[in-house]
């Protein structure tokens, strides 16, 4: 029986670049670097309170072929790789602690049916939601 799901793979033209944004924007933790064969690099992230580990999985010939490769690069470049959400108690108070120190975002934070989004990105090609879901009353 499968009881969690520990890692996410997201695509990064540069894991360093991926890294410093990450660690020093995002506040995640390195959780692991490593190096896994010729020319790989296995280097995950996260949130300290989050036990999934994000690996920040190079755009390179070997898990996928080449033209794959030139595919999903493609992509990156372009900035259209949706990656995920990534949730906050308060959107409006994070997209200002976030944008002083540099992140680049797509949208300010609005109002949107399940709570209040603001769009991001890593500047690695991808791009997030960072969202504050409605309180619930109790």
């Amino acid at each position: 029986m499968i009881t969690k799901l520990s890692h996410a793979s997201i695509f990064v033209l540069d894991q360093d670049k991926a890294l410093d944004f990450y660690v020093n924007k995002l506040g995640f933790q390195k959780k692991m670097d490593m190096p896994m064969g010729p020319g790989m690099r296995w280097l995950t992230v996260g949130p300290e309170k989050q036990d999934l580990e994000i690996v920040l999985m190079p755009v390179v010939p070997g898990m996928i072929d080449e033209e794959t490769v030139g595919q999903v690069k493609t992509l990156l470049t372009k900035g259209v790789m949706g990656a995920g959400v990534f949730e906050t108690d308060n959107c409006r108070a994070t997209y200002n602690e976030l944008k002083a120190k540099g992140v680049q975002f797509k949208s300010e934070p609005k109002e949107q049916p399940y709570g209040i989004e603001a769009l991001f990105s890593d500047g690695v090609g991808n791009w997030f939601s960072l969202t504050e879901h409605p309180k619930t009353a109790k």
